[in-house]
This record gives C-alpha cells, sequence and structure tokens, in this order.
C-alpha cells in the first residue's frame, strides 16, 4: 500500500507533466504566449472563389453568372464548400486567412464579417474566437 505522501507526490508529478506537454503542444500549433487576439474585417467566403480556383476577381461573380448555384454570396459559399471542396475563409482584400471553426463561420457565409481571433502566421489559421456581422 502507498502512503499519502507518495500519492501526493505521484499527483503533483502528473500534473507537472500534463501541464509541460500542454504548453509544448500549444508551441507547436503555433499558439505561442506573443500571439494575441486581434481584429480582422473582411467576407466570409469559401476558398474556392477566394484563392480564384474557378474566380477571376477573387469573388463570388463568376459562379453567381452561371445561376445553377443561387444568386447571393452565402448561397455560393455555402454550394462551393459542399459541393466543389472548399473551406470557409476569411478574406480580407487580398489576403485569405483559413478558419479553424467552420460551423462558426457558416452562419456568416457571405457577409463582410469583424472576426476576432489569433492568427498563426505559420499555418496561416485563424483561431476564431468571435465572429460579427457589419452592417
Amino acid at each position: 500500500m502507498k502512503s499519502k505522501s507518495s500519492v501526493q507526490f505521484l499527483a503533483v508529478a502528473v500534473a507537472a507533466t500534463m501541464t509541460v506537454v500542454m504548453a509544448l503542444a500549444a508551441v507547436r500549433g503555433g499558439m505561442s504566449a506573443g500571439e494575441r487576439e486581434q481584429l480582422f474585417k473582411g467576407e466570409i467566403s469559401d476558398s474556392q472563389c477566394a484563392l480564384n480556383v474557378h474566380s477571376l476577381s477573387r469573388s463570388h461573380e463568376e459562379m453567381l453568372k452561371k445561376k445553377n448555384i443561387g444568386t447571393t454570396p452565402a448561397q455560393c459559399a455555402r454550394y462551393c464548400v459542399k459541393y466543389l471542396g472548399g473551406v470557409f475563409v476569411l478574406s480580407v482584400r487580398e489576403k485569405v486567412y483559413k478558419l479553424d471553426n467552420q460551423d462558426l463561420a457558416e452562419k456568416y457565409a457571405g457577409q463582410k464579417v469583424r472576426l476576432t481571433g489569433v492568427l498563426d502566421a505559420q499555418s496561416n489559421v485563424i483561431a476564431v474566437h468571435d465572429i460579427q456581422p457589419v452592417n
């Protein structure tokens, strides 16, 4: 039978090990202590249109002219994600950022938004904290 002090020592050692593992995982995943929340303003789009996969203007313009995928940027973005292999992204002028929270981004598809989150510059992924529409 183990003594109470050896069990306590073991619990402290496990907690310390878990803290180190989590800190290493955060740094390895791009979340270092120096990164902080930022505000981004742009449009929730899809990677297909925003990265010119089937668009010449980094917009939904060409797809909407076909009229078989919808009549709004929101319908286009959702179609491209669901059927053409795209993902929801934040398009800010010439920059396109991947978003970690696809479910939240889907709610604002095709809309101009204010997005707060932490950007991992290496992977170009924003860890989304909040999205608010811009009216």
